[in-house]
């Protein structure tokens, strides 16, 4: 009986280091894809940021430098000299004074004709028209002045007498009302009407002239 030799099988399963090297070189293809494809995209989000964010930069720029600011009115002088007197005031006026300011850096006013109206407790007792159209190039101030005469400033017995009452009492209050259509301008732009009110509350003393409480006040300014 003679022995048989048994040769070893040879196995044709992959090697484990073969397995490693073939998943290594696709593990790294795919990494490789995966962070030019994360790269590229990082790319390009930053570059829309920045264009959105100089849009947005440029534009909040333009806002702030065309954005318009209301002008700006301040009581200089308001007088009513008959106060003094103790008759009606058959024969009397009203002279008052206001600087106009335009705030704004790169854009003018351009203003209608301006109404400038007296009140008393919310009664209007005078108005006048005053100055043809005009316009406040940027950073300048003008002054608006002049007189509501008896032509116009109608006054009655009960409303002297109520003058008369707050003349003892040291103060008489009065509102100056400022109207004008204005246009806001750049250049040979220029915006649509806007109809201002500027009102001025202002202190007489019994003399008629106005107290120190009203010199520079503020007026608000305010559209319709």
């Amino acid at each position: 009986m003679s022995d048989s030799v048994r040769l070893p099988v040879r196995d044709s399963r992959p090697q484990p280091q073969a397995i490693k090297h073939h998943h290594s070189a696709r593990y790294y293809a795919h990494r490789v894809h995966e962070s030019f494809t994360a790269k590229a995209t990082k790319v390009l989000c930053a570059i829309f940021l920045f264009i959105f964010l100089f849009v947005g930069v440029f534009f909040f720029i333009l806002w702030l430098s065309l954005h318009p600011h209301r002008p700006r009115f301040h009581t200089i002088d308001f007088t009513v000299p008959t106060l003094a007197q103790q008759s009606v005031l058959d024969n009397s006026l009203i002279t008052f004074n206001v600087t106009a300011r335009n705030s704004n850096q790169h854009m003018g006013i351009y203003y209608d004709s301006m109404v400038v109206s007296a009140f008393y407790k919310d009664q209007r007792i005078g108005s006048s028209a005053l100055y043809p159209p005009f316009s406040l190039n940027p950073k300048t101030t003008t002054i608006v002045q002049g007189t509501i005469g008896a032509a116009t400033l109608t006054v009655n017995t009960d409303e002297w007498k109520e003058f008369m009452n707050d003349r003892q009492h040291g103060t008489v209050v009065f509102r100056l009302e400022i109207t004008s259509g204005i246009r806001f301008r750049v250049s040979a732009w220029k915006s649509k009407h806007h109809k201002m009110h500027a009102d001025c509350d202002v202190s007489v003393g019994s003399d008629g002239s106005m107290l120190p409480a009203s010199k520079n006040k503020k007026c608000p300014v305010y559209f319709t």
